[in-house]
């Protein structure tokens, strides 16, 4: 089997895109695939859930460089704010003040070749935490968590999907909802996307969006209803006329939707959804790079 990373993404929040990212890990590592799980919603990671309330995360603290000036050796000539892309730097030389902004800085290193002075260094400031936690199957859950007040979701991201560089198998990333920044990282490299949506007309605006956004990026893709049969026919009528391949559709469920607040959708798992979602997981494995 090659090496394959997929993405489950949605175009807004409450699709079932954890549901589904979630399950096709349990479907595809109790039939003996290599997988790893990566939940790459840092600001509300919830994966971890599903797999256990009593279990132990390994934590790994991420931290980012942040510029800090000595305004004893700064001259105030604004050459780092001029070359900082994202106005992060603020230099007013007759208060002879300069700072920069822990919010805006991206840490590109810019500023200190800008500075002749030596009047620039780096710090670190802590921007979140990876936590691995261990599973059933023996393959990691893996989750970026942000630290409340960061703006870096984009960082934690990327900080997160290194996980995945020296992993052999399948690597499934739940990707935040919506179509930002953190959301085109989190798909920017993958072999294909699933667009998990709804039978709502929010649902199928979103899903529009989120269709523009992948074809723009020239990735792979094809769609997963969930909560089938509680809407009307939009999708399917869309998925056709654009030859957009619909990859399996999930039933509405009661009883399964309380299971989910229960944090048990492993352990209540109905067989006809757990047939869904064997032939979702197959069709996925057979994808070529």
């Amino acid at each position: 089997m090659n090496d394959l990373r997929i993405a489950i993404a949605s175009g807004k929040g409450g699709t079932g895109k954890t549901t589904v990212s979630v399950n096709l890990f349990n479907q595809i590592a109790k039939n003996g695939g290599k997988v790893q799980l990566i939940d790459c919603d840092v600001e509300e990671p919830n994966d971890f859930i599903f797999f256990g309330k009593n279990i132990e995360p390994h934590q790994e603290t991420i931290y980012q460089m942040i510029p800090e000036i000595d305004t004893s050796k700064c001259t105030f000539c604004r050459k780092c704010a001029i070359y900082c892309e994202y106005n992060a730097i603020s230099v007013i030389p007759g208060l002879k003040h300069a700072e920069v902004s822990k919010q805006l800085c991206h840490s590109c290193g810019a500023c200190l070749e800008a500075c002749q002075f030596g009047a620039i260094n780096e710090r670190p400031h802590q921007v979140g935490i990876i936590n691995t936690y261990p599973t059933n199957y023996q393959h990691p859950l893996i989750e970026g968590r942000l630290k409340v007040g960061s703006a870096m979701q984009t960082l934690m991201v990327k900080e997160v999907k290194k996980k995945a560089e020296n992993f052999t198998g399948t690597t499934l990333f739940d990707a935040p909802p919506g179509t930002s920044c953190p959301v085109v990282e989190t798909i920017s490299d993958v072999d294909y996307v699933v667009l998990v949506t709804e039978p709502t007309p929010f649902g199928f605006h979103d899903l529009k969006l989120m269709i523009t956004l992948v074809r723009e990026m020239s990735l792979p893709f094809g769609i997963v209803i969930n909560k089938a049969g509680s809407g009307n026919n939009s999708i399917h009528e869309f998925a056709q006329a654009e030859g957009i391949e619909i990859l399996g559709e999930i039933p509405f469920s009661k009883a399964y939707a309380e299971s989910y607040s229960k944090g048990k959708i492993l352990e209540e798992m109905p067989e006809n959804l757990s047939k869904t979602y064997a032939l979702i997981a197959s069709k996925l494995l057979s994808i070529q790079k």
